[in-house]
């Protein structure tokens, strides 16, 4: 049988990962409703935005407003990323209690942009992490491409170690791993997340995964038997990383609850709404988004609806 866990967590990106990749900028009015709908959903983990400066970034740059018109949602975590001690600051100013630094895996990469090794970047994040703490805001970690880049292939593990390692000397001790380029395979998958959760129990972990060749769904099952629980997705599978070329978008929200749900995993979320909310979604940015739940409908429908 197969190892799979009682119940999982999922944090919905769609509003930060997914629409940073739209040409069609969304109003914060619109924003706010298909965040309230996510809440009303069931979601108790939405990555809300990020505060990258907003001529790099116009999509996420009414962050800061989306905050002060949502305030505080008991039981709710709203977390943001942010790029460096800016980003911060930006967020004790407007409420955000959550935030997310991020460095790439892939050294080639991270020399290109930053001029840095990415355990360089992770220690240079002390000062963010100091911050933080002094505005008591949480703080989390990002592993961009741990499993493969377009520019090195497979990245050694011991690299992925040096990053985790560099996080941790700088206080930070949740960590998600971000299949970014969407190159990770399911055994290569389940490999390092056996690896990661025996070497470094003191981690709470995340896994994100795209679906860039297909394999999304595999690598959180795969995640699942090594013993993990939490989860990004996007809802109608919005998204992409503009770096990577053909990449595709996050893993469709909606389809991750499907399998859970006829898998009897537990996510506490409202699969019905979350459809919902993905088809609004299409109407505003005018477009089809990749979600097979979506185009086909839940199969409890489909055998209903023969029965009928």
């Amino acid at each position: 049988m197969m190892n799979l866990p009682s119940s999982i967590t999922l944090c919905e990106v769609g509003l930060r990962d997914g629409l940073q990749n739209e040409k069609t900028l969304l109003s914060t009015d619109d924003k706010l409703e298909l965040l309230r709908g996510f809440i009303d959903a069931g979601f108790t983990v939405i990555e809300l935005g990020s505060f990258m400066h907003p001529k790099a970034m116009p999509q996420m740059a009414d962050t800061d407003e989306l905050y002060r018109k949502i305030g505080d949602v008991p039981g709710v975590e709203l977390r943001a990323l942010i790029p460096n001690l800016r980003g911060v600051q930006r967020a004790a100013a407007c409420g955000c209690k959550k935030v997310k630094l991020n460095v790439s895996a892939s050294r080639q990469h991270n020399l290109k942009n930053l001029n840095m090794l990415p355990e360089e970047s992770v220690a240079g994040f002390s000062s963010c992490v100091e911050a933080a703490r002094e505005n008591g805001i949480a703080i989390s970690g990002s592993v961009s491409m741990p499993f493969a880049s377009p520019w090195e292939g497979r990245i050694p593990l011991s690299d992925v170690d040096a990053i985790i390692k560099a996080y941790l000397a700088v206080g930070i001790t949740e960590i998600s791993l971000s299949d970014a380029s969407g190159m990770a395979i399911p055994n290569q998958v389940y490999d390092m997340c056996a690896h990661v959760r025996e070497t470094y129990p003191q981690v709470s972990w995340w896994l994100h995964f795209h679906n860039t060749r297909g394999l999304a769904m595999d690598n959180i099952l795969a995640s699942m038997e090594a013993g993990m629980t939490r989860f990004d997705s996007s809802f109608g599978g919005l998204g992409g990383c503009p770096f990577v070329p053909g990449a595709a978008g996050n893993i469709s929200t909606e389809d991750v609850i499907h399998m859970c749900d006829e898998s009897g995993i537990a996510t506490g979320i409202d699969l019905v709404k979350v459809m919902s909310l993905s088809r609004r979604l299409q109407q505003l940015l005018g477009h089809d988004t990749d979600s097979y739940v979506l185009r086909a409908g839940r199969s409890r429908d489909l055998i209903q609806s023969q029965s009928d």
